[in-house]
């Protein structure tokens, strides 16, 4: 199933945060997990330069995640599932879902979704 991502919410919601992790999975579905600063570009996530672990990831196993790691504990964290593109030295990700994200505290009941957290979800 294809999720609609708003693009308009997604690119405030970066406004938000600063670097993110780009995971990748190879041959054997071992993760491999790096820093990077993706730019929003024509509704892709461009990232500029990456390894070739990463490049060959993508290339045989397109499907990745990004993390935005929130900016002060208790904050979202930015989750956005897309296929990925090698381009260059670097690489094109179209977003599929994305999601701001957190753990509620031991007194907090979820208060933004019905996904068991605090979940807001960035789709149309």
């Amino acid at each position: 199933m294809s999720v609609t991502v708003d693009l308009d919410r997604l690119a405030d919601a970066l406004g938000d945060f600063s670097y993110a992790y780009l995971v990748t999975v190879g041959d054997e579905y071992r993760v491999h997990t790096v820093a990077v600063d993706p730019v929003l570009t024509d509704g892709k996530l461009v990232v500029a330069s990456v390894g070739n672990r990463t490049r060959g990831n993508v290339s045989a196993h397109p499907d990745v995640t990004l993390v935005w790691p929130p900016r002060t504990p208790g904050g979202y964290t930015l989750i956005i599932d897309g296929r990925a593109a090698v381009v260059d030295h670097g690489v094109r990700i179209a977003p599929a879902s994305a999601v701001l994200h957190r753990k509620p505290g031991p007194d907090s009941p979820p208060t933004a979704s019905s996904c068991g957290d605090d979940c807001v979800p960035l789709s149309g």
